[in-house]
Protein backbone atom coordinates (compact mmCIF):
# COMPACT_ATOMS: atom_id res chain seq x y z
CA UNK A 1 0.00 0.00 0.00
CA UNK A 2 1.85 3.53 -1.01
CA UNK A 3 1.75 6.35 1.35
CA UNK A 4 -1.31 8.56 -0.47
CA UNK A 5 -3.83 5.64 -0.06
CA UNK A 6 -2.56 4.63 3.42
CA UNK A 7 -3.42 8.84 3.92
CA UNK A 8 -6.53 8.60 2.19
CA UNK A 9 -8.02 5.36 4.71
CA UNK A 10 -6.40 6.95 8.16
CA UNK A 11 -8.57 10.52 6.95
CA UNK A 12 -12.16 8.32 6.51
CA UNK A 13 -11.06 6.50 9.62
CA UNK A 14 -10.14 9.43 12.20
CA UNK A 15 -14.55 10.37 11.72
CA UNK A 16 -14.94 6.94 12.98
CA UNK A 17 -15.71 5.71 16.56
CA UNK A 18 -12.64 3.95 18.36
CA UNK A 19 -13.25 2.09 21.81
CA UNK A 20 -10.48 2.52 24.47
CA UNK A 21 -10.31 -0.31 26.78
CA UNK A 22 -8.65 -0.09 30.31
CA UNK A 23 -8.46 3.84 29.52
CA UNK A 24 -7.62 4.66 33.01
CA UNK A 25 -4.14 2.44 32.55
CA UNK A 26 -0.47 3.58 31.56
CA UNK A 27 -1.18 2.90 27.81
CA UNK A 28 -4.76 3.30 27.89
CA UNK A 29 -4.77 6.71 29.13
CA UNK A 30 -2.48 7.95 26.72
CA UNK A 31 -4.12 6.21 23.47
CA UNK A 32 -7.08 7.59 23.99
CA UNK A 33 -6.06 11.49 24.81
CA UNK A 34 -3.66 11.01 21.53
CA UNK A 35 -6.48 9.76 19.81
CA UNK A 36 -9.31 12.66 20.82
CA UNK A 37 -5.82 15.09 19.80
CA UNK A 38 -6.40 14.38 16.44
CA UNK A 39 -10.18 14.18 16.71
CA UNK A 40 -11.27 11.27 16.43
CA UNK A 41 -14.66 10.43 18.46
CA UNK A 42 -13.09 7.46 21.23
CA UNK A 43 -15.35 5.79 23.33
CA UNK A 44 -12.66 5.16 26.50
CA UNK A 45 -14.14 2.75 28.94
CA UNK A 46 -13.17 1.02 32.37
CA UNK A 47 -14.76 -0.40 35.01
CA UNK A 48 -15.19 3.53 36.31
CA UNK A 49 -16.61 4.88 33.26
CA UNK A 50 -20.00 6.46 32.77
CA UNK A 51 -20.38 3.33 30.19
CA UNK A 52 -18.52 0.57 31.81
CA UNK A 53 -16.46 -1.66 30.80
CA UNK A 54 -15.57 -4.91 33.21
CA UNK A 55 -13.34 -8.40 31.49
CA UNK A 56 -15.21 -10.03 34.41
CA UNK A 57 -18.40 -8.80 33.37
CA UNK A 58 -19.40 -9.99 30.16
CA UNK A 59 -22.42 -8.12 30.13
CA UNK A 60 -20.96 -4.41 29.99
CA UNK A 61 -19.12 -5.71 26.90
CA UNK A 62 -22.18 -5.46 24.26
CA UNK A 63 -22.71 -1.82 25.40
CA UNK A 64 -18.57 -0.51 24.81
CA UNK A 65 -18.97 -2.04 21.27
CA UNK A 66 -22.07 -0.35 19.80
CA UNK A 67 -21.11 1.25 17.11
CA UNK A 68 -17.08 0.90 17.24
CA UNK A 69 -15.16 0.46 14.51
CA UNK A 70 -11.74 -0.20 15.16
CA UNK A 71 -10.36 -0.89 19.11
CA UNK A 72 -7.46 -0.90 21.08
CA UNK A 73 -7.66 -3.91 23.61
CA UNK A 74 -5.69 -3.97 26.56
CA UNK A 75 -6.37 -6.98 28.94
CA UNK A 76 -6.29 -6.67 32.80
CA UNK A 77 -5.12 -8.36 35.23
CA UNK A 78 -2.80 -9.53 33.05
CA UNK A 79 -1.87 -11.84 30.01
CA UNK A 80 -0.20 -14.57 31.58
CA UNK A 81 -3.36 -16.62 32.59
CA UNK A 82 -5.96 -19.25 31.41
CA UNK A 83 -8.74 -16.82 31.94
CA UNK A 84 -7.17 -14.08 29.66
CA UNK A 85 -7.33 -16.37 26.50
CA UNK A 86 -11.28 -17.44 26.94
CA UNK A 87 -11.95 -13.64 27.85
CA UNK A 88 -10.23 -12.52 24.55
CA UNK A 89 -11.64 -14.95 22.65
CA UNK A 90 -15.01 -14.27 23.48
CA UNK A 91 -14.29 -10.78 23.26
CA UNK A 92 -13.21 -10.78 19.82
CA UNK A 93 -16.08 -12.55 18.54
CA UNK A 94 -18.45 -10.40 19.84
CA UNK A 95 -16.28 -7.22 18.62
CA UNK A 96 -16.49 -8.65 14.84
CA UNK A 97 -20.29 -9.53 15.21
CA UNK A 98 -20.52 -5.59 16.72
CA UNK A 99 -19.27 -4.32 13.49
CA UNK A 100 -15.40 -3.98 14.62
CA UNK A 101 -13.10 -3.80 11.73
CA UNK A 102 -9.33 -3.62 13.30
CA UNK A 103 -7.76 -4.91 16.26
CA UNK A 104 -5.11 -3.30 18.22
CA UNK A 105 -3.92 -5.76 21.14
CA UNK A 106 -1.40 -4.74 23.64
CA UNK A 107 0.21 -7.36 24.49
CA UNK A 108 4.06 -8.12 25.55
CA UNK A 109 7.01 -9.48 24.75
CA UNK A 110 8.20 -12.72 25.18
CA UNK A 111 11.64 -14.91 25.32
CA UNK A 112 11.90 -16.30 21.64
CA UNK A 113 12.47 -19.87 23.02
CA UNK A 114 11.76 -21.62 26.15
CA UNK A 115 8.60 -19.71 26.80
CA UNK A 116 7.74 -19.94 30.18
CA UNK A 117 4.48 -21.49 31.39
CA UNK A 118 3.06 -17.30 31.73
CA UNK A 119 4.62 -16.96 28.25
CA UNK A 120 2.92 -19.48 26.55
CA UNK A 121 -0.47 -17.92 28.29
CA UNK A 122 0.62 -14.55 26.72
CA UNK A 123 1.00 -16.29 23.03
CA UNK A 124 -2.41 -17.84 23.14
CA UNK A 125 -4.22 -14.85 24.20
CA UNK A 126 -2.91 -13.55 21.14
CA UNK A 127 -3.85 -15.70 18.84
CA UNK A 128 -7.65 -15.82 20.22
CA UNK A 129 -7.46 -12.50 19.10
CA UNK A 130 -5.78 -12.97 15.39
CA UNK A 131 -7.66 -16.16 14.74
CA UNK A 132 -10.61 -14.36 14.79
CA UNK A 133 -10.28 -9.97 14.18
CA UNK A 134 -10.61 -9.88 10.15
CA UNK A 135 -7.77 -7.34 10.65
CA UNK A 136 -5.65 -7.06 13.69
CA UNK A 137 -2.39 -5.70 15.08
CA UNK A 138 -0.44 -7.01 18.01
CA UNK A 139 1.91 -5.01 20.09
CA UNK A 140 4.75 -6.56 22.11
CA UNK A 141 6.11 -3.96 24.42
CA UNK A 142 9.09 -4.39 27.43
CA UNK A 143 8.88 -3.76 30.98
CA UNK A 144 7.11 0.24 30.91
CA UNK A 145 9.03 3.01 32.20
CA UNK A 146 5.75 3.98 34.01
CA UNK A 147 5.65 0.93 36.37
CA UNK A 148 8.15 2.79 38.35
CA UNK A 149 6.20 6.14 39.11
CA UNK A 150 2.58 4.79 38.32
CA UNK A 151 2.17 1.07 39.69
CA UNK A 152 4.03 -1.94 40.72
CA UNK A 153 7.55 -0.33 42.03
CA UNK A 154 6.32 2.89 43.19
CA UNK A 155 5.94 2.58 47.21
CA UNK A 156 9.32 0.47 46.89
CA UNK A 157 11.12 2.97 45.13
CA UNK A 158 10.16 5.88 47.88
CA UNK A 159 11.48 3.47 50.67
CA UNK A 160 14.59 2.93 49.06
CA UNK A 161 14.86 -0.50 47.83
CA UNK A 162 13.52 -2.58 45.06
CA UNK A 163 13.79 -6.22 45.60
CA UNK A 164 13.06 -8.67 42.73
CA UNK A 165 14.09 -11.85 41.89
CA UNK A 166 15.35 -10.28 38.29
CA UNK A 167 19.15 -10.74 39.10
CA UNK A 168 21.48 -8.72 36.70
CA UNK A 169 19.26 -9.76 33.53
CA UNK A 170 18.97 -7.20 31.19
CA UNK A 171 15.50 -5.62 29.66
CA UNK A 172 14.53 -3.45 26.76
CA UNK A 173 12.55 -1.18 29.29
CA UNK A 174 10.09 1.43 26.80
CA UNK A 175 8.10 4.79 27.71
CA UNK A 176 3.95 3.93 27.43
CA UNK A 177 4.10 6.85 26.03
CA UNK A 178 5.92 5.51 23.07
CA UNK A 179 3.65 2.53 23.38
CA UNK A 180 0.83 4.49 23.22
CA UNK A 181 1.80 6.54 19.74
CA UNK A 182 2.81 3.37 17.82
CA UNK A 183 -0.87 1.96 19.30
CA UNK A 184 -2.68 5.05 17.52
CA UNK A 185 -0.43 4.87 14.12
CA UNK A 186 -1.45 1.47 13.97
CA UNK A 187 -5.13 2.12 14.96
CA UNK A 188 -5.27 4.84 12.23
CA UNK A 189 -3.22 3.20 9.64
CA UNK A 190 -4.01 -0.59 8.19
CA UNK A 191 -0.91 -0.41 6.57
CA UNK A 192 0.20 -1.87 9.81
CA UNK A 193 -2.33 -4.88 9.93
CA UNK A 194 -1.03 -8.26 10.25
CA UNK A 195 1.98 -7.07 12.07
CA UNK A 196 3.43 -8.47 15.38
CA UNK A 197 5.22 -5.19 16.57
CA UNK A 198 7.98 -5.49 19.54
CA UNK A 199 9.02 -2.59 21.08
CA UNK A 200 11.34 -1.31 23.11
CA UNK A 201 13.37 1.86 24.29
CA UNK A 202 16.76 2.06 22.89
CA UNK A 203 18.96 0.59 25.36
CA UNK A 204 19.51 -2.89 27.53
CA UNK A 205 18.97 -2.23 31.31
CA UNK A 206 19.13 -4.72 34.22
CA UNK A 207 16.72 -3.44 37.23
CA UNK A 208 19.54 -2.76 39.20
CA UNK A 209 20.57 -0.05 36.86
CA UNK A 210 17.43 1.63 36.37
CA UNK A 211 16.72 2.05 40.04
CA UNK A 212 20.49 3.90 39.87
CA UNK A 213 19.12 5.68 37.00
CA UNK A 214 16.23 6.91 39.46
CA UNK A 215 18.27 7.45 42.02
CA UNK A 216 20.54 9.87 40.51
CA UNK A 217 18.00 11.69 39.05
CA UNK A 218 16.31 12.21 42.16
CA UNK A 219 19.04 12.72 44.31
CA UNK A 220 17.64 10.35 46.45
CA UNK A 221 19.47 6.53 47.82
CA UNK A 222 17.56 3.73 46.27
CA UNK A 223 18.92 0.28 45.95
CA UNK A 224 17.84 -3.00 44.29
CA UNK A 225 18.38 -6.27 45.55
CA UNK A 226 18.26 -9.41 44.02
CA UNK A 227 15.96 -11.98 45.47
CA UNK A 228 15.74 -15.71 45.23
CA UNK A 229 12.09 -16.72 44.23
CA UNK A 230 11.52 -18.49 47.20
CA UNK A 231 12.79 -14.83 48.93
CA UNK A 232 9.91 -13.30 46.66
CA UNK A 233 7.26 -15.67 47.24
CA UNK A 234 7.23 -15.29 51.09
CA UNK A 235 7.66 -11.24 50.46
CA UNK A 236 4.75 -11.34 48.32
CA UNK A 237 2.55 -13.39 50.84
CA UNK A 238 3.80 -10.91 53.71
CA UNK A 239 1.85 -8.51 51.90
CA UNK A 240 -1.14 -10.42 51.26
CA UNK A 241 -0.65 -10.50 47.48
CA UNK A 242 -2.84 -13.81 45.66
CA UNK A 243 -0.51 -16.98 45.02
CA UNK A 244 -0.93 -16.80 40.90
CA UNK A 245 -0.34 -13.41 40.57
CA UNK A 246 2.74 -13.79 42.93
CA UNK A 247 3.60 -16.89 40.26
CA UNK A 248 3.14 -15.02 37.82
CA UNK A 249 5.40 -12.13 38.36
CA UNK A 250 7.91 -14.63 39.20
CA UNK A 251 7.68 -16.11 36.27
CA UNK A 252 8.03 -13.31 33.97
CA UNK A 253 10.87 -11.59 36.08
CA UNK A 254 12.37 -14.98 36.40
CA UNK A 255 12.88 -14.70 32.41
CA UNK A 256 14.19 -11.24 32.74
CA UNK A 257 17.21 -13.00 35.44
CA UNK A 258 17.62 -16.01 32.95
CA UNK A 259 18.31 -13.39 29.96
CA UNK A 260 15.27 -14.09 27.66
CA UNK A 261 14.27 -10.98 27.09
CA UNK A 262 17.90 -9.22 26.50
CA UNK A 263 17.04 -8.46 23.08
CA UNK A 264 16.34 -5.16 21.32
CA UNK A 265 13.56 -4.19 19.20
CA UNK A 266 13.38 -1.54 16.07
CA UNK A 267 9.44 -1.48 16.66
CA UNK A 268 9.16 2.36 17.48
CA UNK A 269 11.85 3.31 15.06
CA UNK A 270 9.91 1.41 12.39
CA UNK A 271 6.51 2.99 12.92
CA UNK A 272 7.07 6.43 14.13
CA UNK A 273 10.19 7.25 11.96
CA UNK A 274 12.05 8.31 15.80
CA UNK A 275 14.00 7.15 18.17
CA UNK A 276 12.03 5.87 21.60
CA UNK A 277 12.73 7.31 24.47
CA UNK A 278 15.43 6.62 26.76
CA UNK A 279 15.60 5.76 30.59
CA UNK A 280 17.08 8.19 31.32
CA UNK A 281 15.09 11.53 30.09
CA UNK A 282 11.88 9.63 31.53
CA UNK A 283 13.63 9.45 35.29
CA UNK A 284 14.79 13.26 34.90
CA UNK A 285 10.97 13.94 34.01
CA UNK A 286 9.49 11.92 36.58
CA UNK A 287 12.05 13.18 39.44
CA UNK A 288 11.07 16.86 38.61
CA UNK A 289 7.60 16.27 39.96
CA UNK A 290 8.94 15.27 42.99
CA UNK A 291 6.78 11.47 42.80
CA UNK A 292 9.73 9.85 44.23
CA UNK A 293 9.95 12.00 47.17
CA UNK A 294 6.06 12.35 48.20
Amino acid sequence: MDRLTRRRLTDGMTNELTLVTGATGKTGRRVAERLEQRGVPVRAVSRSAARPFDWADRSTWEGALEGVHRAYVAYAPDLGTSRSVDDLGAFTDRAVSAGVRHVVMLSARTAEAGLSPAEKWVREAEQAVTGRAPSWTVLRPGWFFQNFDEAFFLEAVRAGELALPAGEGLEGFIDAGDIADVAVAALLDEGWAGRHLELTGPELLSFGGAVAAIASASGREVRYVPLGQEEFAAMMAGLGLPEELTALLGDLLGQVRDGGLARLAGGVREVLGREPRSFADYAAAVAATGVWTA
